[in-house]
Formats: C-alpha cells, sequence, structure tokens
C-alpha cells in the first residue's frame, strides 16, 4: 500500500517538473546543473531522467527560487500536518515572502527584533553600531499556535491562573505563536548560497529568546561537493535535505566518480544529508 509519504513525494516531484522548476533545455541541459562541470551535468541528467523530466521552458531565476519554495510548503503541507499523533497542535506551514504579513518578529523567539527595528530605524548611530545582523528572514516556517487553556487541562488538570504564567505554549499569557522550524530552500547550492544558508542559520540562533526551532535546507544541487560545503560540520543547520536523494545516490554509486560517491557516503551515514521525505518526520521530533 502506498503511504502518505511515498505518495506526497512522487507528487512533489511532478511539481517540480511541472512548474518548470526540473527541466531539460533543447540541449539537453538540466535546469539544476553547473554546465561547466562534467560532473554535475552527469548528476542532474540522470536524475533528470528517473523524475521524468522533459524538455520544456525554465523558469527564471527568481520565478524558480519561489516556485521551489511553494513546492516544498506544499509537500511539508501534505506530510507534517498528518502527524497529529506525534505532534498534536494547531500547527501552520507558510512561505514568507515580501507579501506575507507575517514575519520573524511575529513569533514569540523573537518578538523583541520587532522594537529593536524601531530603534535602529529612529537612531542612525544605532543602526551603524548593530548593522542589519539580526535581521533573519527564512523561506519557509512550520509554527503552532499557543493552546488555551481548556485545552492544556483536557486530559488532566494542569494548570491555573496562579503558575506557569510565562510558558509560550499558553495563549492566555502568549498570544504569539511558536516558530518550530524554519526551512531554507536552495534550489542549487553554489558558494553564496551555502553560506546565506549559514548566516540565516546563525542569526536564529543567536537572537532567540527561548526555544531554538528546527533549522533546515532544503536543496536540489546534484553535486556532492557543494552538498558538502552546507551539510559537513554542525553547529548551524540540523541537516540538508535533498529533493532526489535517492536518485543522486544511484547516479553517483554508478557513475565511476569515486570521490563523488565517498563523499556522498559519508554525508548520508554521518546523518549530515537526508532524502527530502526524512524532513517531516524530523520535524515531528
Amino acid at each position: 500500500m502506498e503511504t502518505i509519504i511515498e505518495k506526497a513525494r512522487k507528487e512533489y516531484h511532478k511539481e517540480l517538473v511541472s512548474l518548470g522548476i526540473l527541466t531539460v533545455d533543447a540541449n539537453g541541459m538540466p535546469s539544476n546543473a553547473d554546465k561547466a562541470s562534467r560532473v554535475s551535468v552527469k548528476f542532474a541528467t540522470d536524475i533528470a531522467e528517473m523524475l521524468s523530466a522533459g524538455t520544456q521552458i525554465k523558469a527564471g531565476g527568481q520565478t524558480s527560487g519561489a516556485r521551489f519554495e511553494e513546492a516544498n510548503v506544499t509537500f511539508l503541507r501534505r506530510t507534517f500536518l498528518q502527524m497529529g499523533a506525534l505532534r498534536p497542535g494547531d500547527w501552520r506551514i507558510e512561505r514568507l515572502g515580501n507579501r506575507n504579513a507575517l514575519k520573524t518578529s511575529s513569533f514569540q523567539q523573537y518578538e523583541h527584533l520587532h522594537y529593536l527595528d524601531e530603534l535602529t530605524r529612529k537612531d542612525r548611530k544605532l543602526a551603524s553600531m548593530l548593522g542589519n545582523d539580526y535581521m533573519i528572514a527564512p523561506d519557509i516556517v512550520v509554527y503552532r499556535i499557543p493552546e488555551t487553556d481548556e485545552a492544556i487541562n483536557a486530559p488532566v488538570c494542569l494548570v491555573n491562573g496562579s503558575v506557569a504564567k510565562e510558558a509560550a505554549i499558553r495563549k492566555r499569557f502568549n498570544g504569539l505563536p511558536i516558530l518550530h522550524a524554519s526551512v531554507s530552500a536552495k534550489w542549487t547550492m553554489r558558494s553564496d548560497r551555502a553560506q546565506n544558508s549559514r548566516t540565516e542559520a546563525l542569526g536564529l540562533i543567536r537572537n532567540r529568546k527561548g526555544h531554538l526551532p528546527h533549522i533546515s535546507v532544503i536543496t536540489g544541487e546534484p553535486m556532492p561537493s557543494r552538498l558538502a560545503s552546507l551539510a559537513l560540520g554542525t553547529g548551524d543547520i540540523d541537516c540538508l535535505y535533498h529533493f532526489a536523494l535517492y536518485e543522486l545516490m544511484d547516479s553517483v554509486g554508478s557513475s565511476g566518480f569515486e570521490e563523488s560517491k565517498e563523499l556522498l557516503e559519508m554525508l548520508v551515514e554521518g546523518k549530515r544529508l537526508k532524502d527530502i521525505s526524512d524532513l517531516p518526520l524530523d520535524l515531528a521530533v
């Protein structure tokens, strides 16, 4: 029997093709390949063939990035929101964009950033001292709405008006949603984009008050060496997730590029690189 995650993964790949994100041009060049790299073209071409990516017009740079984010939001909604038994609660998954009123400072752990932003707008000296390193803009957020006391006390009476007044989960004392996860979506992984993901992660770590959200990155980058530039090491992101890791492993394993094979195996065995299908369950922890 086909599972929810298995079905969602297949639909996710079909949407990446139909949205013009995963494409192959008239010259046979996949949209996520670096045409200057024989290794990149090889792995990207194999993945495109496995996922039945046809020849079509590639979405533009900014358009492609936004569509990739939306595809990941859809995938997470189809999977993570079905895990009520593992993670009960009122959960929301959104893409943060310029038109979205929801910002990082909208969440309980980062509420103070709104106040700090207002101060720096009024005080140029303060702005020059602080810079804008505190401003964090994740691509995708997973958050939880605080619970009423009635919901918290449903099985047994846990709280009343005299205790637990600062608990973030209590809607009575905290009206702001709680950021559970920040997900960065990078279709390809050039050095500057890898650095951007690390900068976002460090901003979330350093500027929080309270619970640290999950910090993950999803990518379509086919080159193991570029994946390693972000996946290796610990302390900033939880894990790097590949949009088609199983297909990439098949391609690399049969390619004869031993260095790429060893590097990819190290990333996977070291739990630094996982498939997109692992992300919903990891977020349930």
